[in-house]
């Protein structure tokens, strides 16, 4: 299997089930209880907690831990919504078109109570304007969530931009608007400072990068408006209740850390594969789009649409070649629909229908980029002979 479908999810690092198992054999211990073999587990999630700061530039207590970056992207736009909003702080979100699902069907969950959600176009390389986030702000907003990259395109937001405009627009409107970044996609390959960024909440998920599935975790800056999803014991200091996946946790921390210290050499190469893999696509096969910015881009991400096609009928044809790719968020693929980000950057319905994700990891060879040119123009060609697709 040559595997070219990394923003799904990746391998888990050796490290981090190493780190692992003592926590699922024999240090097994409930973390919230006082006994020896608690207080292991419970240093055991401290340390990771510390671990993970140190990657994000921030305190340890402002990590919480989640089951994923679904329920940390959640977490994070209810309990500061429903914070602000009980506060007398307005009831108005503002997010862009492109965000994952996680994001938008949470803002549509928030206008079941009362919320208006502003959605920020972008332009036709998939890049938001920091300038259009600041106009679409009201005396009302409550929250502004903007993706750090992109799932399906992999364009790179200006989050760090984007934070002081919206600093600015607050200091118009003499009131501080939390900033959150999903930035589920980025380890490994940006910078995850939440200094540098601006943000006052993050989310990630572990799977990503690395880690075991099932894992995630929340940037909650000290002192942002926010209330708890989860209600039951006291565990993440108040703010995610239920037992630790101690396993899960230390697991997780270990892949982000190792993700992170490997960045700066990964990238560069990664990047050289990604562009090589994108232009011989555009080589091969003829009336394809290139979508997304082609530069500001993670450096493992080749999204291209192909006239003609449907781009689920060729995952299935690449799939029986052996290779495997996506044909945009792998979340959505059992409710087949038309990629709303494609859509979004003006692709008309033919070609958003069209659209194929290829996400490359450290270990893609170019024999393997090679193996998928070989084998995809065929597979294109075979299906624009035979398949019926739309026309408008």
């Amino acid at each position: 299997m040559i595997y070219l479908d990394n923003a799904a999810t990746a391998p888990l690092l050796p490290e981090a089930l190493e780190a692992m198992l003592p926590y699922m054999q024999g240090a097994f211990g409930n973390p919230s209880a006082t006994y020896s073999l608690a207080r292991q587990a419970q240093k055991a999630i401290d340390d990771a907690r510390r671990t993970v700061a140190s990657v994000l530039n921030a305190r340890g207590a402002d990590i919480v831990f989640t089951s994923g970056g679904t329920e940390s992207i959640n977490t994070a736009l209810k309990g500061v919504a429903f914070a602000l909003k009980k506060a007398g702080g307005g009831n108005h979100v503002v997010t862009t078109t492109i965000e994952h699902h996680a994001v938008h069907h949470t803002c549509n969950y928030l206008e079941q109570f009362g919320f208006e959600v502003t959605y920020v176009p972008v332009g036709r390389s998939g890049i938001v304007d920091p300038d259009d986030v600041a106009r679409a702000i009201t005396g009302k907003t409550t929250l502004v969530s903007v993706m750090l990259a992109n799932n399906e395109i992999g364009t790179i937001q200006p989050v760090a931009e984007i934070a002081a405009a919206v600093a600015a627009r607050g200091r118009e409107l003499r009131r501080k608007i939390p900033l959150h970044t999903d930035a589920v996609q980025a380890p490994g390959y940006l910078p995850l400072d939440v200094a540098t960024l601006g943000v006052d909440l993050l989310s990630l998920s572990g799977h990503k990068f690395g880690g075991p599935k099932g894992m995630g975790l929340l940037f909650v800056r000290r002192g942002t408006p926010f209330v708890s999803q989860m209600a039951g014991g006291g565990q993440e200091r108040q703010r995610r209740a239920g037992t630790e996946n101690v396993a899960g946790i230390v697991g997780q921390a270990v892949a982000l850390f190792v993700t992170d210290s490997r960045r700066d050499a990964v990238v560069p190469e990664l990047t050289r594969k990604r562009d090589l893999l994108a232009r011989r696509i555009l080589e091969a096969v003829p009336d394809v789009i290139y979508n997304g910015n082609p530069e500001r881009r993670l450096p493992n991400n080749v999204n291209v649409s192909f006239r003609g096609v449907k781009g689920d009928d060729l995952v299935l044809a690449l799939d029986r070649e052996g290779i495997a790719v996506s044909a945009g968020a792998a979340c959505g693929s059992s409710t087949w629909e038309p990629s709303h980000v494609l859509l979004a950057l003006g692709l008309s319905m033919p070609e958003a229908v069209g659209g194929l994700r290829l996400t490359l990891s450290p270990g893609t060879t170019e024999a393997e980029i090679d193996e998928v040119v070989r084998i995809l123009p065929g597979a294109v060609a075979s299906l624009r002979k035979g398949a019926t697709v739309l026309t408008s």
